[in-house]
């Protein structure tokens, strides 16, 4: 078998048995299909350490950073494991594969001010009523005020959401479903928006659509239009040159922290699959303290 049919078989079990997100499908695939124009048509028994260590090489001769290394090392793991399980190759030739580990970076966030002052400017600008305007006022503050992701966002439905208690029905990673607070200013933000923003943006199209958020046509919005809008208002007040509505979500979990949230409650409300992966907030948390004591302690 080619590496070409079994890419695409492996990517069928990736969506079908173990039910993985589109988007991480697409990057499994991608992965595969780089490994396939690297060892230039060898069949995938032909596969063995030296291909997969030549083809890690090349990334690394073209300026790959150390964390897309690790994660096509883990690629190809997770493919030959796989493989060898079908019994479609003899041997799993990625046994021995290693990467550079990822240097691990503290998630940007930004200071309660700063979101403070962000987020009152755009209630002040949804005052008008433009719907787009009300929409980005209900986008930022329910990314915010739930720490949701943009996927999260861009899938809720107009059932998904409970005004009454102040939550969403969310489906995040592994098709996984979990009910997520949203808070008050959220919630107003939110009813805003659905009262006078979403009918506006509904009319425009033809369709009919349960999403709650809109497009400027009409249509269920795409996690670009979020991305760019995030972008656009919160790089300047975190002094970064590229930030998306992930920022939004470390913002809240470090903000949870600082304010004493449990952990474990955390990691519930992000849906981490892992506490170890919840647990890089409390790094930031620690962060910031030490940074506000040797600024204010004379002992520092």
């Amino acid at each position: 078998m080619d590496l070409a049919t079994a890419t695409e078989a492996f990517a069928d079990h990736l969506e079908r048995v173990r039910r993985l997100s589109p988007a991480t499908v697409k990057a499994y695939r991608s992965d595969l299909r780089d490994l396939e124009a690297s060892s230039e048509g060898v069949l995938l028994e032909a596969v063995d350490l030296e291909v997969l260590r030549d083809w890690l090489w090349r990334a690394t001769q073209r300026g790959d950073a150390r964390s897309t290394l690790a994660r096509r090392a883990a690629t190809a793991r997770s493919f030959f494991a796989w493989a060898h399980e079908q019994a479609l190759i003899s041997h799993d030739p990625s046994l021995r594969l290693v990467a550079p580990k990822k240097g691990r970076t503290l998630p940007t966030v930004a200071s309660r001010e700063a979101m403070s002052g962000l987020l009152d400017a755009h209630r002040a600008a949804a005052q008008d009523g433009d719907p787009l305007a009300l929409r980005d006022h209900a986008i930022l503050e329910l990314l915010y005020g739930s720490g949701i992701r943009v996927s999260e966002l861009c899938g809720l439905d107009i059932d998904d959401l409970d005004p009454e208690r102040g939550t969403a029905r969310v489906l995040g990673k592994g098709a996984k479903e979990r009910v997520v607070p949203y808070g008050s200013p959220a919630s107003d933000a939110l009813s805003a928006y659905l009262r006078r923003g979403r009918p506006a943006l509904v009319a425009r199209s033809r369709t009919f659509t349960a999403a709650v958020v809109l497009g400027s046509r009409g249509a269920r919005v795409g996690p670009r239009t979020v991305y760019e809008l995030v972008a656009r208002v919160l790089a300047p007040i975190v002094g970064a040159e590229t930030v998306g509505p992930h920022a939004l979500r470390h913002t809240a979990a470090t903000h949870l922290l600082d304010g004493g949230a449990d952990l474990r409650a955390v990691q519930e409300i992000l849906g981490h699959a892992s506490l170890g992966t919840t647990q890089i907030y409390t790094h930031v948390s620690t962060e910031r303290l030490t940074a506000t004591y040797k600024l204010a302690h004379p002992r520092a």
